[in-house]
């Protein structure tokens, strides 16, 4: 009975044994496979293929190396591949050459490049427009009368920048009409390049500034840029001839602001020694002399003969 017994035993061990074999078979295929599919998804990353099969190869046993090499070569294969570059039907071969042009269909300078221009040149307006203009003095002279008064926020400072550029705006509409027609309009008519249009619309503007520039500023730029000076004043380049035109500015701005301060200072003398006679030191003399100030300004018409005077000096 016991020997019997024994044989079935054994041999449903042998099966047992035999089915797991080709259990473990087919996982090895089959996981050779997975990783050769893996490889080929991955082909951008070829550096983690070695790593994989020697993990892979390592932990198969030996009798199954036969379908894990299959598949793993089966899938290596496929997706190690390089990748072609696509070429461009449409791209002329044996040519290397790149060339832009500005110009649109009908010849002229395109939208874009237009806009572009445009926009350069609003983000150094703010620049241009204190280093090259009359705006620097005008909005100091202001400021300035403003303190005189002994007034902080009155007017607020928006209104008298606002005033300060529409006084520059008239102050130098002629130069830029006749920027506009000698260098704007002729190379939006394609009649001179960007460089001939940038060289004729900066003469009208070097003029006006050579007006308002004193020699003294002239020679203390010259001098600090290390060069020679020119011949003549027109010969001066922008690049010594615009920060002199700045100087010149706040110059003249300084010597009309100590010109307006005279006379409110005069009064503030006479408040001060009148409180003082009186015995009232402590009641501060501004307080006093504000409003003589503010009657004196409004009846010699203070703002129109400011700007009357600023305007006046440009027209030399």
């Amino acid at each position: 009975m016991s020997t019997s017994r024994a044989q079935p035993r054994a041999t449903q061990g042998t099966r047992t044994t035999r089915a797991a074999r080709r259990l473990a078979a087919a996982l090895v295929l089959s996981g050779g496979l997975v990783v050769g599919g893996a490889l080929s998804a991955h082909a951008t990353t070829p550096a983690a293929t070695p790593a994989v099969s020697a993990v892979t190869l390592a932990a198969a046993p030996a009798g199954f190396s036969t379908g894990f090499s299959t598949g793993f070569s089966t899938g290596f294969t496929t997706g190690v591949q390089a990748p072609q570059a696509p070429q461009d039907p449409a791209a002329p071969a044996g040519t290397g050459s790149v060339s832009v042009d500005i110009n649109g269909i009908d010849g002229k300078p395109s939208q874009s490049i237009t806009i572009i221009i445009a926009l350069t040149i609003l983000s150094v307006a703010p620049a241009l427009l204190l280093l090259t203009t009359s705006f620097t003095k005008i909005l100091i002279v202001l400021g300035l009368t403003r303190n005189a008064l002994g007034l902080q926020g009155t007017p607020p400072n928006q209104v008298l920048a606002g005033l300060a550029l529409f006084l520059t705006m008239f102050v130098m509409a002629p130069t830029f009409s006749q920027i506009n027609d000698v260098a704007v309009q002729p190379y939006l008519n394609q009649g001179m390049s960007a460089t001939q249009a940038f060289d004729a619309g900066s003469q009208p503007l070097k003029e006006f500034m050579l007006k308002q520039t004193r020699p003294e500023e002239l020679a203390l730029m010259t001098k600090a840029a290390q060069r020679e000076l020119p011949a003549t004043r027109e010969e001066t380049p922008l690049t010594t001839l615009v920060p002199a035109f700045a100087l010149s500015e706040l110059r003249s701005a300084f010597i009309i602001g100590f010109v307006i301060f005279i006379p409110f200072l005069v009064i503030d003398i006479v408040v001060s020694g009148a409180l003082m006679s009186l015995g009232m030191m402590m009641l501060p003399p501004v307080t006093v002399s504000l409003p003589f100030k503010l009657l004196l300004f409004v009846m010699v018409d203070g703002w129109g003969l400011i700007i009357k005077s600023l305007v006046a000096s440009y027209a030399g």
